[in-house]
């Protein structure tokens, strides 16, 4: 009984403490991969909750609300939590360095800082035995979702991105991941408590701004982003002789506002663009300029003339990959 008693505890605390292994994290990420059940649950609850609009019904003003916020928290993943996080491809202050965390973190993707750890090994293993998330290595399933409920994966690998481990407020963030999601959805009945009492022609209620805007868009908002661990890595077409099963995909792009170009970014990773061409649609990059303009981001890292000139002599320049 106190056994278990002490398990649920430290299985509460870890909850909201995504720093806490008594047994050590290092003990942690040698345990061997495996599905667990337990890791799967926050991912069943969240697409259950999907199943929410059958109660509260759609409005256009929640279909709204939840493509917004699919936008912009899938801008702060893509154009923040990759290209400047993970890959530091521009800079920018520490108010928006840690604003776009905070955004970042609404799409309940975890902290800046772990997802900069796990990508910077995907990169450093592509499609290797090391590579967490290889669909060529564990299959496809796993890949898109199924490392995310091993436990060994759970622990920030802090030593991988000590440029940003000096900022304790990314610290503080990536410790209690769970604040900011909670508020973000407190909010979200708040804005439906508003728009329901003041404008209320607009046919919507707090419930139904919450499941849209939560569940509904947060759901797509993941599997958007997950599609690019195991999708990307097996439909599409290849430029780059890259090592790997990297495949660049417009229709991924335009779900990822730029993310399917993932052959060239598998190319050269330091790039703010993703679409190396004016063809290759990267809305991300787009509104990075814009932001570039504002001055809100700065020294935007463009492709080099070697990778372009790489790409026209390669003899077999965009042919459709083999499965």
């Amino acid at each position: 009984m106190k056994s278990s008693i002490r398990n649920a505890k430290h299985i509460l605390r870890q909850i909201f403490d995504s720093d806490y292994f008594p047994e050590g994290a290092d003990v942690v990420r040698n345990r061997p991969d495996k599905f667990e059940v337990g890791r799967c649950i926050p991912f069943l609850i969240l697409h259950l909750g999907c199943l929410g609009v059958l109660w509260v019904g759609w409005s256009w003003t929640a279909v709204v609300v939840a493509l917004f916020l699919y936008a912009v928290r899938m801008f702060a993943i893509t154009a923040f939590y990759h290209r400047y996080f993970s890959h530091r491809t521009f800079r920018t202050s520490r108010i928006a360095q840690f604003l776009f965390a905070v955004i970042g973190n609404m799409a309940i993707q975890r902290g800046a800082l772990w997802w900069a750890s796990v990508h910077r090994h995907h990169h450093r293993h592509s499609d290797e035995d090391n590579d967490i998330h290889s669909p060529a290595r564990q299959g496809f399933l796993w890949a898109h979702i199924g490392w995310m409920t091993s436990s060994r994966n759970f622990p920030t690998d802090y030593s991988a991105v000590p440029d940003l481990a000096r900022y304790p407020e990314l610290r503080f963030l990536n410790r209690f991941d769970l604040i900011v999601p909670v508020l973000f959805g407190l909010s979200l009945f708040g804005l439906g408590y508003l728009l329901e009492r003041f404008f209320p022609s607009l046919g919507t209620s707090p419930a139904q701004i919450f499941v849209w805007g939560f569940f509904v868009s947060t759901t797509v908002l993941l599997h958007g982003t997950l599609f690019i661990n195991s999708l990307a890595h097996t439909f599409g077409r290849r430029r780059f002789a890259t090592g790997d099963d990297s495949r660049n995909s417009l229709l991924l792009a335009l779900l990822t506002l730029g993310e399917g170009w993932h052959n060239n970014h598998h190319r050269y990773m330091y790039s703010a663009r993703q679409g190396f061409y004016w063809w290759e649609i990267d809305i991300s990059y787009y509104l990075l300029k814009f932001l570039s303009l504002l001055g809100i981001v700065w020294g935007l890292r463009e492709v080099p003339k070697v990778v372009y000139d790489e790409s026209q002599n390669a003899r077999f320049s965009y042919r459709r990959a083999k499965p």
